[in-house]
């Protein structure tokens, strides 16, 4: 079984990313800004439903926005140990191997198996994630009547690959020994097709500020998928089974997440609050396990699903549950908006497609220029508080009032001297000038 999961097979993965503001991959300058509304960023018009308000304004002519290119965002994540390529590679030799001498030479090749198993089977994967705006999108029409419409379409995708470990046991074969087990590299991927439409509205005026609230339906077109690849078949292909999660092996359903939003906007300050997915629609994978009709290494995975199932290893069904998240905001502004200090924090965590934790809290100092040729700046600290708790320190360039670029860089690294860090993500976009 040729098991090199390398590189070129992972950013083949991501290459098939077209989303929103997905759990696990914030969108363009929101990576720094937090989930904060902010009229001179108009990602932010992603994070509450009540910001399409906010973001024109008719009595100074600008009665729409729009984006035009982007944002295009890609992350990566990894677990703590390093080299996991390079570990299952290793196992996978230890498996395959089919001429072991005897029950001794079989057993010392078990133990080092077992070794590998223990460092990767629980801290060691890797996942990868993408999104990406439609152009032009989001769309945001203000009304003379203070109303406020927003469209928005958008992808995005997540896979995560890890091992299920198993029992090695040595069986004759001939006159050598080979080694069986259900040991698998198992993956979970999911893209997720979105479209918006939110409505906003200024429902409180007075002399120190403005109250707005807002209501956005999402209509997902979410596609699921699991995979197994045993590592001792030599006839199955990593690459193939990730690429399979993506294509043959997916389940698509379709869903729609109401969220619910308000912000009240003064002149030095700002606060937030949203409710996202408060229907919490459900969205399910296909089901493992059913062996009629397969062959090969089709059939050997299988066969394997259900032995891990029976070792409570697997779950034959599972279902992806968009659960409701609470958000709170605040920022302290300049009165034009230049200067915005801004915090965010969710008030509970939810789960992503393949499983993961998360519960962001966000802090950020940012500066918009209003020339053309002075860059706008901004830096901030993000922090996963729940599954992984990540950290990572964030930074975002504007040129020309346009082109907006955004990194974030874990701070955790990989263990084993590594110096690169367990996460990084980056975006790229480019929106019209207001």
């Amino acid at each position: 079984m040729k098991k090199s999961l390398t590189l070129t097979a992972m950013c083949l993965l991501s290459g098939a990313a077209m989303a929103a503001m997905p759990v696990y991959l914030p969108v363009g300058s929101s990576y720094t800004l937090s989930g904060v509304v902010n009229p001179r960023a108009l990602s932010t018009s992603l994070s509450n439903p009540a910001a399409p308000y906010v973001m024109a304004s008719t009595s100074a002519g600008k009665s729409w926005r729009a984006g035009f290119l982007g944002p295009i965002g890609l992350s990566y994540e990894v677990g703590k140990v390093s080299h996991f390529t390079d570990r299952v590679d290793d196992l996978e030799n230890i498996l395959d191997r089919t001429n072991y001498s005897s029950t001794a030479e079989a057993n010392a090749a078990i133990a080092d198996a077992n070794s590998i198993i223990s460092d990767i089977a629980d801290s060691a994967y890797v996942k990868l994630s993408g999104s990406a705006q439609v152009p032009f999108m989001p769309f945001i029409y203000k009304t003379r009547t203070r109303g406020a419409f927003i469209l928005d379409a958008s992808g995005s995708f997540v896979g995560k690959a890890n091992i299920l470990s198993d029992d090695i046991t040595p069986t004759a074969s001939g006159a050598d020994y080979k080694l069986s087990s259900n040991t698998s590299l198992y993956v979970k991927a999911a893209t997720d097709i979105r479209v918006g439409l939110g409505y906003s509205q200024l429902m409180l005026r007075t002399p120190v500020g403005e109250l707005v609230g807002g209501v956005k339906a999402n209509f997902h077109r979410i596609s699921l998928g699991r995979s197994l690849a045993v590592l001792t078949d030599e006839n199955d292909d990593a690459s193939d089974v990730f690429m399979d999660s993506l294509t043959d092996g997916k389940t698509a359903s379709s869903g729609v997440g109401i969220d619910l939003g308000a912000i009240w906007v003064s002149n030095h300050y700002q606060l937030g609050a949203t409710l996202a997915n408060i229907n919490q629609p459900t969205f399910d994978f296909g089901d493992l396990g059913d062996c009629s009709g397969l062959s090969g290494s089709s059939l050997s995975s299988c066969n394997a699903a259900n032995a891990l199932a029976g070792d409570g290893k697997l779950s034959l069904s599972d279902t992806y549950k968009m659960d409701a998240q609470g958000t709170i905001d605040g920022a302290i502004t300049s009165r034009n908006r230049q200067w915005i200090l801004s915090a965010s924090y969710d008030i509970n965590g939810v789960k992503d497609p393949v499983g993961d934790d998360y519960q962001w809290g966000v802090v950020s100092l940012a500066y918009f220029s209003d020339s053309v040729f002075a860059p706008g700046l901004r830096v901030g600290y993000r922090e996963n508080f729940a599954g992984t708790q990540l950290s990572y320190v964030t930074a975002g360039l504007t040129l020309f009032r346009r082109l907006n670029v955004d990194v974030a860089y874990g701070l955790q690294k990989i263990e084993g001297g590594s110096v690169l860090p367990r996460s990084m993500a980056l975006s790229i976009g480019y929106d019209m000038a207001f």
